[in-house]
């Protein structure tokens, strides 16, 4: 048995303790990766490829996971700021150097290429959770104003880019870590009066695929070999899927092509198709267990940083996951969300595991309260 110590008190325990991570949690996300590999393989016709291609990425996400977990929260709430800044530094060179289509903006270091914008899910909150360390919680009027500016400066930069989908995916990110800090009756009813009366604002600035999106969202059918394609070939895989799948390799949806993006954001209709309504029961579970997990973790933290911080990022990652699902099966427009941990991709991958990493890390050094 190896020993370690913990809240200040000496325990003795396995691998899991001795690199800090939390076994539960872990196990969890290993089987999701596992589903989503097989799913990626079955999909795109036995492309080992791209499974392998996806194995490094998720390898590489484990090790940063790890490495995470091992720092101290005080030093990331010391490092909030320049990360935040250098992040939104990076987001100002995607605007004018950034490669890629014009939802999808990345930056290209020749060795490899990464999304600045997929850095800022983590470094909003985690910004956010720094303002909010050392304030009086629940938050004067003058602090939810400055927290909102953090979070909104970068949600503007990615409008711009323009990507709509991880604006306000990470702009949602960021309205969670403000309410967990508590906020009053009166400013969440003016916040939610002022974005009502800026949305006509927000469409008039949306691109004109931006703006099909959200009308083929409201009729799918109005388009059913245009705008409205992807929708409608997403339910038709769900929903020939039936109780037990059609079975690994059968899914003839995603397989012949009906399903487009069936390895990115159309990843759960390629598995829904195949492993059928029990396969999807079982994949949602593994996720709402990650989240009641590090809401457990948040709840028992013992500062404003680590409640805050690792309450909105497993409020954030069980987020995706509602956004992804309900894109896919029509309750939501299609923003381009990946499925946590399933969807193929290098920086969102690493970014979700340095997520986790930052949980862990918030459970693996909680401190002991001094009467």
């Amino acid at each position: 048995m190896s020993e370690f110590i913990s809240d200040g008190k000496r325990h003795y325990g396995g691998i899991s303790s001795i690199l800090r991570i939390d076994a539960k949690i872990f196990i969890a996300i290993l089987l999701i990766t596992f589903l989503g590999l097989l799913t990626i393989y079955s999909s795109s016709s036995g492309d080992l490829s791209l499974v392998i291609k996806q194995a490094t990425r998720i390898v590489i996400g484990i090790v940063t996971m790890i490495f995470i977990a091992q720092v101290h929260p005080d030093n990331l709430r010391l490092f909030a700021p320049f990360l935040y800044f250098v992040t939104f530094v990076l987001l100002v060179v995607v605007l004018f150097f950034g490669v890629g289509n014009t939802a999808d903006r990345w930056l290209d270091l020749y060795l490899f290429r990464f999304q600045p914008s997929e850095l800022m899910k983590v470094f909003v909150p985690l910004m956010v959770a720094y303002y909010y360390s050392n304030k009086p919680l629940p938050p004067k009027s003058a602090y939810l104003l400055i927290a909102s500016l953090i979070v909104l400066i970068p949600v503007l930069m990615i409008m711009k880019q323009p990507d709509l989908g991880t604006a306000l995916l990470i702009g949602m990110s960021g309205a969670i870590a403000i309410l967990l800090a508590g906020i009053s009756l009166k400013f969440f009813l003016g916040s939610s009066f002022t974005i009502i009366l800026l949305a006509p604002v927000l469409w008039m600035n949306m691109h004109d695929y931006q703006k099909q999106r959200v009308l083929t969202f409201f009729d799918p059918e109005s388009d059913p070999m245009g705008a409205g394609y992807h929708l409608l070939q997403s339910k038709i895989a769900l929903g020939s899927g039936g109780f037990f799948g059609k079975g690994l390799f059968n899914g003839t949806q995603s397989k012949l092509g009906f399903v487009p993006e069936h390895s990115t954001d159309f990843i759960f209709s390629a598995f829904g198709e195949e492993f059928g309504f029990l396969g999807v029961l079982l994949l949602l579970s593994l996720y709402l267990f990650i989240a009641l997990r590090g809401l457990s973790i948040s709840v028992k933290a013992t500062d404003n940083f680590g409640r805050i911080l690792s309450g909105t990022l497993s409020l954030t990652l069980f987020l995706y996951v509602i956004v992804n699902v309900g894109m896919v099966i029509g309750f939501l427009p299609v923003v381009g969300a990946p499925l946590p941990f399933m969807s193929y991709g290098g920086t969102s991958m690493v970014t979700l595991f340095a997520t986790v990493g930052i949980i862990m890390s918030i459970k693996s050094h909680q401190r002991i309260l001094r009467k």
